[in-house]
Protein backbone atom coordinates (compact mmCIF):
# COMPACT_ATOMS: atom_id res chain seq x y z
CA UNK A 1 0.00 0.00 0.00
CA UNK A 2 1.81 3.64 -1.33
CA UNK A 3 1.00 6.14 1.98
CA UNK A 4 -1.41 8.84 0.36
CA UNK A 5 1.58 11.37 1.62
CA UNK A 6 3.86 9.54 -1.61
CA UNK A 7 1.30 10.28 -4.15
CA UNK A 8 0.42 13.46 -2.89
CA UNK A 9 3.97 14.44 -3.04
CA UNK A 10 4.29 13.75 -6.96
CA UNK A 11 0.94 15.18 -7.86
CA UNK A 12 2.67 18.21 -5.94
CA UNK A 13 5.64 17.89 -8.03
CA UNK A 14 3.29 17.31 -10.92
CA UNK A 15 1.78 20.82 -9.88
CA UNK A 16 4.62 22.52 -10.24
CA UNK A 17 5.91 21.83 -13.78
CA UNK A 18 2.41 22.89 -14.72
CA UNK A 19 2.96 26.33 -12.51
CA UNK A 20 6.34 26.59 -14.57
CA UNK A 21 4.16 25.97 -17.70
CA UNK A 22 2.31 29.48 -16.74
CA UNK A 23 -0.66 28.26 -15.11
CA UNK A 24 -2.41 29.70 -12.46
CA UNK A 25 -3.75 26.98 -9.30
CA UNK A 26 -7.04 26.42 -9.01
CA UNK A 27 -9.46 24.73 -6.17
CA UNK A 28 -12.40 24.04 -7.30
CA UNK A 29 -15.15 22.54 -4.86
CA UNK A 30 -15.76 19.40 -3.73
CA UNK A 31 -19.16 19.29 -3.68
CA UNK A 32 -21.13 19.93 -7.15
CA UNK A 33 -24.40 20.99 -8.66
CA UNK A 34 -25.46 18.04 -10.30
CA UNK A 35 -28.00 19.03 -13.10
CA UNK A 36 -25.43 20.94 -15.61
CA UNK A 37 -22.58 18.59 -14.78
CA UNK A 38 -23.97 15.24 -15.36
CA UNK A 39 -25.23 16.00 -18.73
CA UNK A 40 -22.13 17.25 -20.01
CA UNK A 41 -20.21 13.84 -19.07
CA UNK A 42 -20.24 10.69 -21.05
CA UNK A 43 -22.26 7.62 -19.70
CA UNK A 44 -19.39 6.19 -17.91
CA UNK A 45 -18.71 8.88 -15.43
CA UNK A 46 -22.57 9.56 -15.02
CA UNK A 47 -23.08 5.86 -14.23
CA UNK A 48 -20.13 5.91 -11.37
CA UNK A 49 -20.68 9.38 -9.99
CA UNK A 50 -21.80 9.66 -6.37
CA UNK A 51 -25.01 11.30 -6.29
CA UNK A 52 -27.29 13.06 -2.88
CA UNK A 53 -30.04 15.55 -2.27
CA UNK A 54 -29.63 18.86 -0.53
CA UNK A 55 -32.35 20.42 0.98
CA UNK A 56 -31.68 23.64 -0.37
CA UNK A 57 -29.22 22.76 -3.09
CA UNK A 58 -30.87 20.10 -4.97
CA UNK A 59 -29.26 17.01 -6.46
CA UNK A 60 -25.45 17.70 -6.03
CA UNK A 61 -22.01 15.24 -7.00
CA UNK A 62 -19.29 14.51 -5.73
CA UNK A 63 -16.33 16.09 -7.66
CA UNK A 64 -16.03 13.53 -10.86
CA UNK A 65 -14.13 15.47 -12.68
CA UNK A 66 -11.93 18.81 -12.96
CA UNK A 67 -12.19 20.16 -16.51
CA UNK A 68 -16.04 21.32 -16.33
CA UNK A 69 -15.74 23.02 -13.48
CA UNK A 70 -12.55 24.61 -14.65
CA UNK A 71 -14.45 25.76 -17.49
CA UNK A 72 -17.20 26.63 -15.88
CA UNK A 73 -15.04 28.69 -13.63
CA UNK A 74 -13.21 30.52 -17.00
CA UNK A 75 -16.30 31.21 -19.00
CA UNK A 76 -17.49 33.61 -15.70
CA UNK A 77 -14.83 35.67 -15.85
CA UNK A 78 -14.14 35.64 -19.67
CA UNK A 79 -10.77 36.38 -19.77
CA UNK A 80 -8.55 35.16 -21.99
CA UNK A 81 -6.12 33.93 -22.89
CA UNK A 82 -5.40 31.68 -19.40
CA UNK A 83 -4.26 29.14 -18.18
CA UNK A 84 -4.87 26.80 -14.68
CA UNK A 85 -3.63 24.09 -12.76
CA UNK A 86 -5.42 22.11 -9.72
CA UNK A 87 -4.63 19.24 -7.73
CA UNK A 88 -7.50 17.40 -5.54
CA UNK A 89 -9.36 14.05 -5.47
CA UNK A 90 -12.14 12.86 -7.78
CA UNK A 91 -14.50 10.48 -6.82
CA UNK A 92 -16.08 7.72 -8.76
CA UNK A 93 -17.29 4.22 -8.47
CA UNK A 94 -15.65 1.49 -10.03
CA UNK A 95 -17.33 -1.28 -11.15
CA UNK A 96 -15.80 -4.88 -10.18
CA UNK A 97 -18.82 -7.04 -11.85
CA UNK A 98 -19.87 -9.96 -9.19
CA UNK A 99 -16.77 -10.41 -7.46
CA UNK A 100 -14.19 -7.84 -5.80
CA UNK A 101 -10.61 -8.12 -7.66
CA UNK A 102 -7.67 -8.95 -5.88
CA UNK A 103 -6.36 -5.13 -6.80
CA UNK A 104 -9.53 -3.39 -6.38
CA UNK A 105 -9.14 0.48 -8.49
CA UNK A 106 -9.86 3.26 -5.65
CA UNK A 107 -12.84 5.08 -5.86
CA UNK A 108 -11.50 8.16 -4.39
CA UNK A 109 -7.82 9.18 -5.94
CA UNK A 110 -5.60 12.21 -6.67
CA UNK A 111 -5.86 13.97 -10.25
CA UNK A 112 -3.28 16.93 -11.45
CA UNK A 113 -4.53 18.51 -14.60
CA UNK A 114 -3.41 21.88 -17.08
CA UNK A 115 -6.57 23.59 -18.77
CA UNK A 116 -5.35 25.97 -21.64
CA UNK A 117 -7.64 28.26 -22.79
CA UNK A 118 -6.28 29.74 -26.13
CA UNK A 119 -6.42 30.75 -29.97
CA UNK A 120 -2.79 29.60 -30.72
CA UNK A 121 -2.88 27.33 -33.65
CA UNK A 122 0.28 25.41 -31.53
CA UNK A 123 -1.67 24.86 -28.26
CA UNK A 124 -2.34 21.13 -28.99
CA UNK A 125 1.09 20.29 -29.59
CA UNK A 126 2.60 22.50 -26.44
CA UNK A 127 0.11 20.46 -24.27
CA UNK A 128 1.19 17.33 -25.19
CA UNK A 129 4.34 18.44 -25.26
CA UNK A 130 4.38 19.23 -21.55
CA UNK A 131 2.77 16.24 -20.56
CA UNK A 132 5.18 13.98 -22.60
CA UNK A 133 8.29 15.85 -20.63
CA UNK A 134 6.87 15.22 -17.33
CA UNK A 135 6.21 12.03 -18.21
CA UNK A 136 8.79 11.15 -20.07
CA UNK A 137 11.13 9.54 -17.55
CA UNK A 138 8.44 6.26 -17.26
CA UNK A 139 8.92 5.85 -21.26
CA UNK A 140 4.86 5.54 -21.46
CA UNK A 141 2.60 4.68 -24.38
CA UNK A 142 1.96 8.10 -26.06
CA UNK A 143 -1.32 7.52 -28.20
CA UNK A 144 -3.44 10.52 -29.93
CA UNK A 145 -6.42 10.53 -32.03
CA UNK A 146 -8.61 13.39 -33.30
CA UNK A 147 -12.44 13.28 -33.63
CA UNK A 148 -12.99 15.97 -36.05
CA UNK A 149 -11.90 13.04 -38.27
CA UNK A 150 -14.93 11.07 -37.08
CA UNK A 151 -17.14 13.76 -36.34
CA UNK A 152 -16.49 15.21 -40.11
CA UNK A 153 -16.64 11.92 -41.63
CA UNK A 154 -20.10 11.60 -39.94
CA UNK A 155 -21.45 14.91 -41.22
CA UNK A 156 -20.16 14.24 -44.83
CA UNK A 157 -21.67 10.77 -44.98
CA UNK A 158 -24.63 11.16 -47.64
CA UNK A 159 -27.71 10.80 -45.14
CA UNK A 160 -29.89 13.85 -44.30
CA UNK A 161 -28.43 16.21 -41.63
CA UNK A 162 -31.25 14.56 -39.31
CA UNK A 163 -29.62 11.56 -39.69
CA UNK A 164 -25.66 12.29 -39.55
CA UNK A 165 -26.89 14.48 -36.21
CA UNK A 166 -28.69 11.03 -34.97
CA UNK A 167 -25.10 9.18 -35.83
CA UNK A 168 -22.88 12.56 -34.22
CA UNK A 169 -24.43 12.22 -30.76
CA UNK A 170 -23.99 7.92 -30.67
CA UNK A 171 -20.70 8.99 -31.41
CA UNK A 172 -19.38 7.61 -28.18
CA UNK A 173 -21.68 4.78 -27.71
CA UNK A 174 -19.95 2.41 -30.46
CA UNK A 175 -23.04 -0.26 -30.05
CA UNK A 176 -25.79 2.19 -30.64
CA UNK A 177 -23.77 4.01 -33.61
CA UNK A 178 -23.54 -0.06 -35.34
CA UNK A 179 -27.41 0.09 -34.95
CA UNK A 180 -28.32 3.15 -36.14
CA UNK A 181 -26.09 2.58 -39.26
CA UNK A 182 -27.55 -0.90 -39.71
CA UNK A 183 -31.02 0.95 -39.67
CA UNK A 184 -29.93 3.70 -41.86
CA UNK A 185 -28.33 0.90 -44.34
CA UNK A 186 -31.55 -0.96 -45.07
CA UNK A 187 -34.86 0.75 -46.56
CA UNK A 188 -37.46 1.78 -43.66
CA UNK A 189 -39.90 -0.49 -42.53
CA UNK A 190 -43.53 0.51 -43.55
CA UNK A 191 -45.48 1.55 -40.50
CA UNK A 192 -49.57 2.02 -40.97
CA UNK A 193 -50.71 4.70 -38.69
CA UNK A 194 -54.44 4.17 -38.00
CA UNK A 195 -56.52 7.37 -38.93
CA UNK A 196 -59.94 7.59 -36.67
CA UNK A 197 -61.76 10.08 -34.53
CA UNK A 198 -60.53 8.29 -31.07
CA UNK A 199 -59.21 11.32 -28.86
CA UNK A 200 -55.17 11.79 -28.95
CA UNK A 201 -53.71 10.01 -24.84
CA UNK A 202 -50.47 9.66 -23.59
CA UNK A 203 -47.73 11.96 -22.20
CA UNK A 204 -46.81 13.88 -25.36
CA UNK A 205 -49.42 16.43 -27.03
CA UNK A 206 -51.08 15.87 -30.31
CA UNK A 207 -48.77 18.55 -31.82
CA UNK A 208 -45.87 16.42 -30.50
CA UNK A 209 -47.46 13.11 -31.59
CA UNK A 210 -48.23 14.47 -35.41
CA UNK A 211 -44.64 15.95 -35.61
CA UNK A 212 -43.35 12.34 -34.77
CA UNK A 213 -45.28 10.65 -37.01
CA UNK A 214 -44.17 12.64 -39.75
CA UNK A 215 -40.83 12.33 -39.02
CA UNK A 216 -41.24 8.35 -39.47
CA UNK A 217 -43.39 8.72 -42.67
CA UNK A 218 -40.34 11.14 -44.44
CA UNK A 219 -37.71 8.65 -42.92
CA UNK A 220 -39.40 5.56 -45.27
CA UNK A 221 -38.49 8.35 -48.00
CA UNK A 222 -34.52 8.68 -47.53
CA UNK A 223 -32.20 6.81 -49.50
CA UNK A 224 -29.87 4.50 -47.34
CA UNK A 225 -26.59 4.40 -46.90
CA UNK A 226 -24.69 3.02 -50.11
CA UNK A 227 -22.59 0.09 -48.56
CA UNK A 228 -19.33 1.75 -49.89
CA UNK A 229 -19.44 4.66 -47.54
CA UNK A 230 -20.05 2.21 -44.70
CA UNK A 231 -16.87 0.39 -45.42
CA UNK A 232 -15.32 3.03 -45.72
CA UNK A 233 -16.17 4.73 -42.47
CA UNK A 234 -15.02 1.24 -41.25
CA UNK A 235 -11.85 1.58 -42.22
CA UNK A 236 -11.39 5.14 -41.09
CA UNK A 237 -12.11 3.81 -37.49
CA UNK A 238 -9.53 1.06 -38.25
CA UNK A 239 -6.72 3.37 -38.81
CA UNK A 240 -3.85 3.06 -35.67
CA UNK A 241 -0.41 2.49 -35.83
CA UNK A 242 2.44 4.98 -35.61
CA UNK A 243 1.32 8.58 -36.49
CA UNK A 244 3.19 9.18 -39.34
CA UNK A 245 2.30 5.87 -40.91
CA UNK A 246 -1.07 6.64 -40.32
CA UNK A 247 -1.06 10.30 -41.60
CA UNK A 248 -0.27 8.35 -45.09
CA UNK A 249 -3.12 6.28 -44.82
CA UNK A 250 -5.65 8.97 -43.74
CA UNK A 251 -4.72 11.00 -46.56
CA UNK A 252 -5.10 7.74 -48.96
CA UNK A 253 -8.65 7.45 -47.64
CA UNK A 254 -9.59 11.29 -48.03
CA UNK A 255 -9.43 10.61 -51.89
CA UNK A 256 -12.64 8.41 -50.93
CA UNK A 257 -13.87 10.24 -48.50
CA UNK A 258 -13.65 14.23 -48.90
CA UNK A 259 -15.13 15.73 -45.47
CA UNK A 260 -12.02 14.28 -43.70
CA UNK A 261 -9.31 15.91 -45.67
CA UNK A 262 -8.78 19.29 -43.68
CA UNK A 263 -9.04 17.56 -40.41
CA UNK A 264 -6.05 15.08 -41.75
CA UNK A 265 -4.15 18.26 -42.96
CA UNK A 266 -4.26 19.79 -39.69
CA UNK A 267 -3.81 16.34 -37.89
CA UNK A 268 0.10 16.61 -39.77
CA UNK A 269 0.13 20.42 -39.27
CA UNK A 270 0.15 19.59 -35.46
CA UNK A 271 2.82 16.39 -36.03
CA UNK A 272 5.05 18.73 -37.38
CA UNK A 273 4.36 21.12 -34.36
CA UNK A 274 4.82 18.00 -32.09
CA UNK A 275 8.06 17.57 -33.68
CA UNK A 276 9.19 21.13 -33.68
CA UNK A 277 9.09 20.44 -29.65
CA UNK A 278 11.66 17.42 -29.76
CA UNK A 279 9.11 14.87 -30.45
CA UNK A 280 9.53 12.17 -32.78
CA UNK A 281 6.08 11.78 -34.56
CA UNK A 282 6.90 8.29 -34.97
CA UNK A 283 7.23 7.34 -31.53
CA UNK A 284 3.53 8.34 -31.08
CA UNK A 285 1.02 6.01 -32.04
CA UNK A 286 -2.32 7.48 -33.89
CA UNK A 287 -5.66 5.49 -33.22
CA UNK A 288 -8.38 7.20 -35.03
CA UNK A 289 -11.08 5.59 -32.71
CA UNK A 290 -8.87 7.16 -29.48
CA UNK A 291 -11.27 9.69 -28.49
CA UNK A 292 -14.32 7.51 -28.98
CA UNK A 293 -12.83 6.30 -25.85
CA UNK A 294 -12.41 9.71 -23.64
CA UNK A 295 -14.96 11.97 -22.25
CA UNK A 296 -17.57 12.84 -24.45
CA UNK A 297 -16.88 16.71 -24.31
CA UNK A 298 -13.59 16.05 -26.24
CA UNK A 299 -14.31 17.61 -30.31
CA UNK A 300 -11.09 17.35 -31.47
CA UNK A 301 -7.26 16.16 -30.22
CA UNK A 302 -7.39 13.67 -27.87
CA UNK A 303 -4.10 12.17 -26.05
CA UNK A 304 -3.19 9.49 -22.93
CA UNK A 305 -0.57 8.12 -21.49
CA UNK A 306 -0.62 4.08 -20.79
CA UNK A 307 2.17 2.02 -18.93
CA UNK A 308 2.81 -0.98 -21.21
CA UNK A 309 2.50 -4.78 -19.46
CA UNK A 310 -0.27 -2.96 -16.75
CA UNK A 311 -3.18 -4.83 -18.15
CA UNK A 312 -6.57 -3.44 -16.82
CA UNK A 313 -5.04 0.14 -15.77
CA UNK A 314 -6.55 3.36 -16.87
CA UNK A 315 -4.34 5.55 -18.40
CA UNK A 316 -1.73 7.06 -16.45
CA UNK A 317 -2.23 10.89 -18.33
CA UNK A 318 -5.45 11.62 -21.22
CA UNK A 319 -6.67 14.79 -22.29
CA UNK A 320 -7.86 16.60 -25.48
CA UNK A 321 -9.41 19.68 -27.09
CA UNK A 322 -12.85 20.51 -25.81
CA UNK A 323 -14.20 23.72 -28.16
CA UNK A 324 -17.46 22.75 -27.56
CA UNK A 325 -17.59 22.62 -24.11
CA UNK A 326 -16.61 25.97 -23.84
CA UNK A 327 -20.01 27.18 -26.08
CA UNK A 328 -22.14 25.37 -23.49
CA UNK A 329 -21.38 26.51 -20.40
CA UNK A 330 -20.73 30.21 -21.93
CA UNK A 331 -24.13 30.92 -23.03
CA UNK A 332 -23.12 31.19 -26.32
CA UNK A 333 -19.56 32.64 -25.82
CA UNK A 334 -16.77 30.39 -26.95
CA UNK A 335 -12.80 29.79 -26.64
CA UNK A 336 -10.69 27.20 -27.89
CA UNK A 337 -9.31 25.31 -25.09
CA UNK A 338 -7.10 21.89 -24.51
CA UNK A 339 -6.06 20.09 -21.40
CA UNK A 340 -5.70 16.62 -19.83
CA UNK A 341 -5.21 15.11 -16.41
CA UNK A 342 -2.39 13.00 -14.40
CA UNK A 343 -2.69 10.41 -11.95
CA UNK A 344 -0.36 11.06 -9.15
CA UNK A 345 -1.27 7.52 -7.69
CA UNK A 346 -0.28 5.83 -10.76
CA UNK A 347 3.06 7.57 -11.27
CA UNK A 348 4.03 7.16 -8.09
CA UNK A 349 3.55 2.77 -8.40
CA UNK A 350 5.86 3.30 -11.54
CA UNK A 351 8.50 4.90 -10.19
CA UNK A 352 8.72 2.93 -6.90
CA UNK A 353 9.14 -0.41 -9.37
Amino acid sequence: MIPRTAKAAVGRRILDAFLAAGAVEVAPDILLPADTLLDLYGEDIRARAYLSTDPIRGEVVLRPDFTVPVVQMHMAQGAEPARYCYLGEVFRKQDHGDTRPANPRDNEYLQAGFEMFSRDAGADAEVFALFHGILAPQRLTATIGDMDLILDAVRGLPLSQARCAMLSHHIWRPARFERLLDRFSAPAKPRVFAVNGAPWTGLRSEAEMAARIERLETARAEPVLPPEWRERLARLFAVAGPAPEALDELRVLSDHMPAIAEATERLAARLDAIAARGIDPGTILFDASHGRRTMEYYDGFTFSFTAPGREGWPPVASGGRYDALTKVLGQGEAIPAVGGIIRPGLLTELERC
